[in-house]
């Protein structure tokens, strides 16, 4: 395993850090939506990881490391490039592996920054975005689309899961309950959901796998 994390990291285009709430960030998780969070992550990679034990993932957003853990069981030797703009999620990442280390021959890059960070030439056999493309404008959003298509392999899986938009109803209200708690304690300038299913779609990119979960409020998704 090797473990690197340049000092260097660009501004995160959400425009917030989730640092301040690294240390309860997962309890919050867990306290909201039970395990929906997690069993979301857990389908979506057990449909959409290509197959063979050592592909190359890039995970951004992966937050406190707990999907890491994740890849590994499911993907014993994967290569995993991991981008998190928030330095205390990366700090509580490192903490995660030295008590769950990689197993033989998987290797993983703390890379502090976001997809901006992606270096020309890097290629990945599978795009991992959890619950992150709720965090961007919808300004900034094609843009890092863009950016991440252009570091996909042909034919390469993304996988995506995360909040679906709701107009109405208690999915409406769980949005912008989220949005403000986010926008007061981080800075997320954010306030309602970006139209990621339609700017994924404009890239050429069609769903082969969905899954919905905790009363159709997430979805996961593979594209290709």
């Amino acid at each position: 395993m090797t473990v690197s994390s340049p000092s260097a990291s660009p501004a995160s285009p959400a425009g917030a850090d989730f640092g301040p709430v690294a240390w309860f960030y997962d309890a919050l998780a867990g306290l909201v939506f039970g395990g929906a969070l997690r069993r979301a992550q857990r389908a979506t990679l057990a449909a959409g990881l290509p197959a063979g034990p050592a592909p190359r993932v890039l995970v951004l957003g992966g937050g406190a490391g707990w999907v890491l853990g994740e890849i590994w069981r499911q993907r014993p030797q994967a290569q995993v490039l991991y981008l998190e703009v928030s330095a205390a999620m990366l700090a509580r990442t490192r903490a995660r592996l030295r008590r769950h280390p990689a197993p033989p021959g998987a290797t993983v890059e703390l890379r502090q920054g976001t997809e901006a960070s992606l270096r020309p030439g890097e290629q990945f056999e599978v795009i991992v975005t959890f619950f992150v493309l709720d965090c961007f404008t919808e300004v900034a959003l094609p843009g890092a689309l863009a950016r991440l298509q252009a570091a996909r392999c042909p034919g390469a899986p993304w996988l995506v899961t995360d909040f679906r938009p709701a107009r109405r109803g208690w999915r409406h209200w769980l949005l912008r309950a989220m949005y403000w708690f986010f926008g007061f304690t981080v800075g997320l300038r954010v306030q309602q959901l970006p139209p990621w299913p339609t700017e994924l779609a404009a890239l050429g990119l069609n769903p082969n796998w969905v899954q919905l979960f905790f009363g159709n409020a997430i979805t996961g998704i593979v594209l290709k």
